[in-house]
């Protein structure tokens, strides 16, 4: 499930102010990066299983493993973890409405405080 137009794809930010928002909106790097793109993502662990509320980037400029990058953000997209293959993201996916609703507010939380640094 993509999240479009939700303001965020048009975000263009320095590596250190976007580790620092998405950080304290809950949201981990962890391994999902390297020297050109990285990947912030939100779990979700409920009863019908796990989620991933995932937000990519690519470096427009500098070096992500040298934590000099500025990013361009792109579309937020939810996924659903299944062992032992790992995450899918296909159209034929069911997302409960709960955490599509959560989702959609920790976009918006997190589209206003992004807009609001990289407009500085």
């Amino acid at each position: 499930m993509v999240f479009e137009n939700s303001g965020i794809e048009n975000v263009v930010i320095p590596q250190g102010s976007l580790q620092e928002i998405m950080n304290h909106n809950g949201c981990v790097l962890g391994g999902s990066w390297d020297y050109e793109r990285m990947t912030f993502d939100y779990k979700y662990e409920i009863p019908e299983g796990i989620y991933y509320l995932r937000f990519p980037g690519y470096a427009v400029d500098g070096d992500v493993g040298a934590n000099n990058a500025t990013l361009q953000l792109m579309d937020p997209y939810m996924g659903k973890h299944y062992y032992p293959t790992g995450i899918e993201y296909g159209s034929d996916e069911v997302f409960p409405e709960r955490i599509v609703e959560h989702a959609i507010s920790k976009i918006r939380t997190i589209g206003k405080e992004l807009t609001e640094v990289a407009s500085l």
